[in-house]
């Protein structure tokens, strides 16, 4: 080993404490960086590969087959902006069910399903890939989408298409994947016309890829070139490939923000405390600096060595924090593979190079900067090092703030230790900086905490004391379960009329819809009753009012393209419902293509039969006996009674708490241990000050009151100035993830923070500086006053 070599080694073990903050302020930097960056690139790359290799539609638009000819849509590929076209392709919307060898229980009611004819599955644009089987070949038979709401589980079964002349049987010879959501199935050309009810004339479909398709403005511009060369009023739905990548990415995409935030602070803090302890390690090693010279070493041997000792802790910091990342990374992203059939596990190397080099440049950076002052010292200065006073304008400073804390009425330790930060204002600085990051990583958890909680309840909606619903019967073992029997609906509402308790109730029903515009099925909520008390929180807009009104997530409004106050017509076996859209609601659900609207919004006697009843007791009844009651009374018509209670967190919201959780404890011990450090520091250079002043009589006590004192006030501006920083970074990260999510949080969930956890919030730089100078300060306290002479 080379003596330089020896210099640095020496170096880091002598000041443990300080490499060990400076690995771990390295750790947590690495862990957020790779974590963000990685759900960055993997919740893009599954889509845009799986786009490119399917050559995917930027565009699918629908068109009315009874206003536009074939010929007339086929010329629409020449729109201007248009780089390539397939179709038109006979397009129908049915409602199948589940036949022999199909692998679901009969009697199950599946959503609509958008049915295209198309010959081949490779056609230029929307190459759909198969999974399993093969590509229709013959009239009756069909190809599923893998992505369909109910999928087949198995090949060869059939699907019934009950109301239409002969009742056609469609035999599922294949699973295919289309990333651009084109439809939901696909059979053979001619088999489109036995699929289109008696009276109707089948829709077309046509695809289309543009030159310029990046962004919303772009993709409005070629649809408006679309609409122009197609016949008037003939289209009827588009959808954009920019809607099907927001909602493919909406899971992963939430974390981002949150992960920047946490990476921001992680990497501040790091190179804070590499900053630190080179200059400390500088400004308390002169005297060796100059032996260093005089034993031959160059300056920039001098800085070299200053700046690898605070590089060989953050190094391994970095390495760890690689190894956190990719493990966090990796049970995040389990799913997003399977969905796009790509290789998605998360692990970016490009990623975790660009990371920990970066994270070791910045620590090389500041820790250069701290050590230059090291090279620049003459070896005869640093050799002639004394502790005289000076009359530099820091002393001068030092020297009034003494005197001015001597005139406070405060018990002599207290006051010494007051003035001290002024007599180190740039190690104070570094101190308070520290102390500043810590306060703002806990208020920052803290808010992020109380908005998910605000998120579950949200999710929960927990809209009554009772809820009443289906019983599923048992089959024989080893058969698929059995589908519920169909709620009654008199005699639901006959039991809970006549159960005593009953304050009020309210009914849902559910069943899947087709919007023109929206990928896949869209899930309408036909409610019956006063559905005031659903537990929906609203975002803008209000809550419905009556029939022929609805409230919807912002992922539909989006996806749908409709603002408050348009109206949206949707197809439900064959009858248009239309509703006007008065309200946005907050719904984090799995399934966003939601509407929520009254029973009588439909047509009489059409709405979907309610299968679920929220129940409102009167207060002082016993939930569990009401329940156990109306269980018995509804016992004949198979339906059953639960108590309301506590939901628990979904995994989205756990994961966030739990990353919450551990990344702010990292981080607040990275503050704790940048005041040590600079406790410490001050300790050493005060050990023959501190000497004298205990054999003119200072106790241990008041030695560590000393200590305690000299952070006291750091602590508390810290703390002050930390509170409106977590504020804002927690007021910017949340609409950032909810954007991100294609969710719109509303001020409720931000508004978080109550009077008395902003004032505890507030004075926690107090507790971040005591605690990390408590252990300093009793070494000090300890240590033999002879021995604190005697130091040079």
């Amino acid at each position: 080993m080379s003596a330089l070599g020896r210099v640095v080694r020496a170096g880091v073990r002598r000041r443990r404490t300080q490499s060990v903050a400076v690995g771990l302020a390295a750790l947590v930097a690495t862990t957020c960086s790779v974590l963000g960056g990685s759900l960055l690139v993997a919740s893009q790359d599954p889509f845009d590969q799986a786009f490119d290799h399917q050559h995917g539609a930027h565009l699918t638009a629908r068109f009315d087959g009874a206003r536009a000819s074939a010929d007339q849509l086929a010329a629409t590929a020449h729109a201007p902006g248009v780089a390539a076209a397939a179709g038109p392709y006979r397009t129908v919307t049915v409602d199948p069910e589940p036949g022999p060898g199909l692998g679901m229980p009969p009697g199950v009611t599946m959503g609509p399903m958008t049915v295209a004819g198309r010959g081949s599955a490779t056609v230029g644009v929307d190459n759909v890939t198969l999974v399993q089987g093969s590509w229709p070949q013959q009239p009756g038979e069909v190809v599923v989408d893998a992505g369909y709401h109910d999928q087949p589980r198995g090949l060869g079964g059939s699907l019934r298409v009950p109301g239409l002349p002969g009742a056609p049987t469609l035999k599922v010879v294949g699973l295919a994947r289309s990333v651009s959501r084109t439809a939901d199935a696909w059979v053979t050309p001619e088999t489109v016309a036995a699929l289109a009810a008696p009276g109707s004339t089948p829709g077309y479909q046509m695809l289309y890829r543009f030159t310029d398709a990046g962004s919303a403005d772009a993709m409005a511009a070629d649809r408006a070139a679309v609409t122009a060369a197609a016949p008037a009023g003939a289209l009827t739905g588009a959808q954009s490939w920019l809607t099907a990548k927001q909602g493919s990415d909406r899971n992963t995409a939430l974390f981002l923000p949150f992960m920047v935030a946490f990476g921001l602070l992680g990497m501040a803090m790091s190179v804070l405390v590499a900053g630190n302890v080179v200059a400390g390690a500088v400004g308390t090693a002169t005297r060796r600096i100059g032996v260093l010279k005089a034993l031959g070493c160059t300056p920039a041997q001098v800085v070299r060595a200053y700046v690898a000792q605070a590089l060989v802790p953050a190094a391994v910091g970095t390495l760890l924090g690689v190894v956190v990342g990719n493990a966090l990374t990796v049970p995040v992203l389990a799913t997003t593979g399977s969905l796009y059939g790509t290789d998605t596990s998360g692990l970016v190397p490009w990623v975790d190079v660009a990371v920990a080099g970066g994270t070791l440049a910045a620590v090389a950076l500041v820790a250069w900067a701290a050590a230059a002052r090291a090279g620049r010292l003459r070896t005869v200065d640093a050799l002639a090092v004394g502790r005289t006073a000076g009359g530099t304008r820091r002393d001068v400073l030092a020297a009034r703030a003494a005197a001015l804390a001597a005139r406070l009425p405060l018990p002599r330790p207290l006051s010494l230790g007051l003035a001290q930060p002024f007599a180190r204002p740039a190690r104070a600085a570094g101190m308070l900086a520290a102390v500043l990051f810590g306060t703002a990583a806990a208020v920052f958890a803290v808010g992020m905490g109380g908005t998910m909680s605000w998120v579950q309840e949200a999710k929960s909606r927990d809209a009554g004391d009772v809820a009443v619903h289906p019983v599923r019967p048992d089959g024989p073992p080893g058969t698929a379960p059995a589908s519920p029997v169909p709620a009654d609906r008199a005699v639901v509402t006959a039991a809970l009329d006549a159960q005593p308790g009953t304050a009020g109730y309210l009914g849902n029903g559910t069943e899947d819809v087709t919007v023109p515009g929206v990928a896949g099925a869209t899930t309408v909520t036909a409610f019956d009753g006063d559905s005031s008390r659903a537990g929906y929180k609203m975002v803008s807009g209000r809550w419905y009012r009556g029939p022929g009104e609805a409230v919807a997530p912002s992922t539909f409004l989006t996806e749908a393209s409709v603002n408050l106050g348009d109206q949206v017509t949707f197809t439900t076996h064959g009858r248009a419902v239309t509703v006007r859209i008065v309200g946005e609601v907050f719904d984090p659900h799995v399934q966003t293509n939601e509407l929520l609207t009254d029973a009588g919004s439909y047509p009489p006697g059409t709405a979907p039969t309610p299968d679920f009843w929220f129940v409102k007791l009167k207060p002082g009844t016993d939930r569990a006996g009401y329940a156990a009651a109306l269980t018995a009374a509804l016992a004949p018509a198979h339906m059953t009674a639960d108590t309301g209670g506590p939901h628990g967190s979904s995994g989205s919201i756990a994961a966030l708490n739990s990353l919450t959780a551990t990344l702010t404890l990292l981080l607040l011990v990275v503050a704790g241990l940048g005041v040590f450090n600079t406790v410490v520091l001050e300790i050493r250079e005060r050990t023959r000050d501190t000497g004298v002043a205990k054999a003119l009589g200072m106790t241990p006590a008041q030695t560590v009151g000393v200590v305690l004192a000299s952070v006291l006030l750091t602590g508390a501006v810290g703390g002050a100035i930390g509170l409106p920083a977590g504020l804002l970074l927690h007021g910017l990260t949340v609409p950032a993830m909810g954007h991100s999510a294609g969710l719109n949080f509303p001020p409720a969930a931000l508004d978080v923070f109550g009077t008395p956890a902003l004032v505890l919030l507030g004075l926690g730089g107090v507790p971040i500086a005591l605690l990390g100078a408590l252990l300093p300060a009793v070494r000090a306290a300890r240590a033999r006053t002879v021995d604190a002479l005697r130091a040079e």
